[in-house]
């Protein structure tokens, strides 16, 4: 006897309808806020250096240092085994690490107009302000700019307000002067404590572009979350969500600043670190703020610096190696580096990171695509994620599109489609790809 099935339904059009018109503003809200990332190159960290010490021989000359560095205690492959690296991933990582200080040692560059600059009067900042421009130009048209490069002026607080608005200014217009802006052009907002100064910025934004002939939204820039005001507000709410979705779609990324948040909150100065409960908490809640909008993550620094007698070298190395690691695993996969030696110990870290997850990665990525039983039962959700590790892996150099085809059985387009299934805007649905594919 065949069952008899119910066919009709209770709903009508007009309750779907209704229920359409009522959730509206929701469909809106999560196809304009929160558009999931656009795929683009996230570079792995950022390097500041005071604004009138940036000449367009920068990036290579830290390389040489870093690697001058590394050659003085043992050379590469003897710093990965000292770093913890057993001997087959050592020989995996130092290959990649020692072709990276020499061809791309900087990825992302922040000339600093603020704590690594500080007030030397108008006029010098005024005439550093416009020769930052002109290096910048140079550099850029040369070919020895990192991919990423701008500059973090003075933040917006009453004392410094107008200094930092017109180091801005100065280095938009003498840079548009000298030829279109740099595609990887980058500027930092330091020390935001409210949603009102990013609000100003979006101002300040729009009135350059105008003022320059720039499309609107082509001036965007980054925060850095230096503040615990950010974290909780008088009020009671939580500013850093706030105002990423009160910026035009302006804000890039979010800059955990240990140093400034850690002393805002009277921890003494032996226990400010990255690694600090406080931090921590403070990092947790950008994560979830910035959770699918597209927004990307950046951890802070160690001042624990690796130059001096060669224990103490060593030493520097471990800690900044163990942190990168610690964020990496934490999500946050870009950091601020210091000083040119940190560079070797941060693309071992990074590289360590993604060739140790790339076998059980793509193995599982592999089943997932075709539909093979495993001892992980993937779902989307988990095939996305597993599909971003690659995907970050190949981007930074520490895996090959071959190896991803080997093991993963995807080409790198479909790998991007899997990693990062929606891009914010059609402009971005071609994601960034390595540099060379014949890296190691």
């Amino acid at each position: 006897m065949v069952a008899h099935v119910v066919t009709t339904t209770a709903l009508t059009g007009d309750d779907l309808a209704f229920i359409d018109a009522s959730l509206a503003d929701t469909d809106r809200l999560l196809g304009a806020g929160y558009p999931g990332d656009s795929g683009t190159r996230q570079p792995v960290h950022t390097v500041y250096v005071p604004a009138d010490r940036f000449t367009p021989a920068l990036a290579a000359e830290w390389g040489e240092q870093a690697l001058a560095a590394v050659r003085s205690h043992g050379g590469i492959e003897e710093l990965c085994r000292t770093l913890g690296l057993d001997a087959d991933l050592a020989t995996q990582v130092s290959a990649r690490a020692l072709a990276k200080l020499d061809s791309e040692p900087i990825e992302d560059l922040r000339l600093d107009f603020e704590d690594g600059y500080s007030d030397r009067g108008d006029d010098v900042e005024d005439a550093d302000a416009l020769a930052a421009a002109a290096r910048v130009a140079e550099a850029v048209a040369t070919g020895a700019a990192p991919p990423f490069i701008g500059i973090r002026f003075k933040c917006f607080e009453a004392p410094t307000r107008a200094r930092g608005l017109r180091t801005l200014d100065l280095f938009i217009g003498a840079l548009v002067a000298a030829g279109d802006l740099p595609d990887g052009l980058v500027l930092t907002l330091p020390k935001v404590s409210t949603v009102a100064q990013v609000e100003a910025m979006v101002y300040a934004c729009q009135k350059l572009e105008v003022a320059h002939g720039l499309p609107h939204g082509r001036l965007r820039f980054e925060v850095q979350m230096e503040t615990p005001q950010l974290i909780l507000a008088a009020d009671g709410t939580v500013p850093v969500a706030r105002l990423l979705h009160a910026a035009d779609g302006r804000i890039s990324a979010l800059h955990y600043g240990t140093y400034d948040y850690s002393a805002s909150l009277g921890i003494a100065a032996e226990y400010q670190s990255m690694e600090h409960p406080a931090a921590d908490f403070a990092k947790q809640v950008m994560q979830v703020a910035v959770a699918g909008t597209g927004v990307r993550l950046s951890d802070g620094s160690t001042n624990i610096i690796p130059v001096g007698e060669p224990d103490a070298v060593v030493s520097a190395w471990k800690l900044h190696a163990r942190l990168v690691r610690r964020s990496l695993e934490n999500g946050y996969y870009q950091g601020w580096d210091l000083h040119a030696v940190q560079l070797a110990s941060r693309f071992i870290a990074t590289y360590a990171f993604y060739r140790e997850g790339l076998p059980a990665a793509a193995g599982r990525l592999k089943n997932y695509v075709r539909r093979t039983e495993g001892g992980i039962m993937d779902e989307p959700a988990t095939a996305r994620a597993l599909a971003g590790f690659l995907y970050r892996g190949l981007a930074c150099g520490a895996v090959t599109e071959a190896e991803v085809a080997s093991l993963a059985g995807v080409s790198s387009a479909q790998l991007a489609g899997l990693a990062h299934p929606r891009p914010a805007h059609p402009a971005l649905a071609e994601p960034a790809r390595p540099r060379s594919k014949d890296r190691p």
